[in-house]
């Protein structure tokens, strides 16, 4: 058989490949005859309402000198961590808004951090293609700076996102431009799993955001510049256990569900969604035109703690928050007193629900902290 006859072959077969995809997506939407909001509808659920004094911005951070791409609250909620174009990681006193450290990194063009669950050591990336950790029980060099522990070399693009596995300060998956996951042994240095797919099952273009599940940490989800989602096994990584259509843009942004059976994503499109790992399917659509009128994308989302509350960063400054069960606006933090100046980048919500942190091009992180509505959220 000749090269141009097995080129022919792959074209045909790639065709028959994506008419199943088409027909199968198809089928689908025929079966979905309902989505979360019409049947709360019709089941009379009321929305959440909140009232002048149930979010309050009650604390900004400042110090960073650029803006603000990236955040990660600790597991005992009362520290956060920042990255910003400044070239710096900020560990902050969620508390008393003090700084505890301020890391000077080696390349300035951060894009992610991530404490680990201990609390005991940070990590970062960036556009040097590097994720680096940080033990802040190290002692301080002749600059004052801490020194960089352990770097985690491999990928061929830049790295976009981290996060360490629940409950083990050893392992830690990134995300990259080189289209590929990684899962990291932080002890060794080495990659121990690389998800990069086969047979059509990987990402085709930058993966941009990665969100590990908590209640079963194998499982993992990364959203990507291909405008779609996928759901990956550690244990398995030659292959991707399920791909997520229906974005039309990048998926700049993904965070699983409390109950680890859904994830939601964020997309340029300018809208959320909802998915159900399970079955494969989008349970709901979160799409709002916004007053000026222009699609603002989305940047950055976050579940309150019961899931009742998708947040959701805008690139026009906006900040929603999305009653889940029927896909409605009930508050934008954006229009508050005390909002930020500029684009929404980052957002992360404490672990206690209690507070939620949002980061900004303003410079800014300011943290919320809800009143009345701790039963609900």
């Amino acid at each position: 058989m000749s090269v141009a006859d097995v080129k022919e072959r792959h074209i045909a077969a790639t065709e028959t490949v994506n008419n199943l995809r088409e027909r199968l997506s198809r089928d689908r939407l025929s079966l979905l005859d309902t989505d979360i909001a019409g049947y709360a509808r019709s089941q009379g659920r009321a929305p959440v309402t909140f009232g002048p004094t149930d979010i309050l911005c009650c604390r900004t951070l400042q110090g960073h000198t650029g803006k603000v791409y990236s955040l990660d609250w600790t597991s005992e909620k009362n520290r956060i961590v920042s990255a910003s174009q400044d070239g710096r990681l900020i560990v902050w006193n969620a508390l008393t808004s003090q700084k505890t450290h301020a890391i000077k990194l080696p390349c300035a063009w951060v894009m992610t951090c991530a404490f680990s669950p201990t609390g005991q050591s940070v990590a970062c990336g960036g556009l040097d293609s590097v994720c680096s950790i940080f033990n802040l029980n190290s002692p301080l060099d002749r600059d004052g700076n801490l020194n960089v522990s352990r770097m985690l070399s491999g990928h061929k693009g830049y790295v976009s996102s981290c996060q360490y596995v629940p409950g083990e300060d050893t392992h830690l998956i990134t995300g990259s431009g080189d289209q590929t996951c990684v899962l990291w042994d932080i002890t060794t240095g080495l990659r121990t799993s690389v998800f990069l797919g086969e047979f059509q099952s990987g990402h085709t273009a930058d993966v941009l955001s990665i969100s590990i599940n908590g209640s079963n940490s194998k499982l993992f989800v990364s959203g990507s510049c291909d405008a779609t989602a996928r759901l990956w096994d550690t244990r398995v990584a030659s292959r991707a256990v399920r791909t997520f259509h229906g974005h039309e843009g990048d998926v700049n942004s993904v965070k699983f569900f409390p109950d680890g059976n859904r994830f939601g994503t964020g997309s340029e499109d300018g809208t959320c969604r909802l998915f159900d790992i399970r079955t494969g399917h989008q349970l709901q659509v979160y799409n709002q035109q916004h007053q000026d009128n222009e699609m603002a994308h989305v940047t950055s989302i976050a579940f309150s703690i019961s899931g009742r509350l998708l947040i959701a960063g805008y690139t026009n400054g906006d900040c929603y928050v999305w009653d889940t069960l029927l896909a409605k606006v009930v508050l934008n933090l954006g229009s508050l007193q005390n909002s930020h100046e500029g684009r929404i980048t980052c957002l992360g919500m404490s672990a206690d629900g209690s507070a939620l942190c949002t980061g900004s091009w303003d410079t800014n992180l300011k943290i919320w902290a809800f009143g009345g509505h701790r039963k609900v959220i």
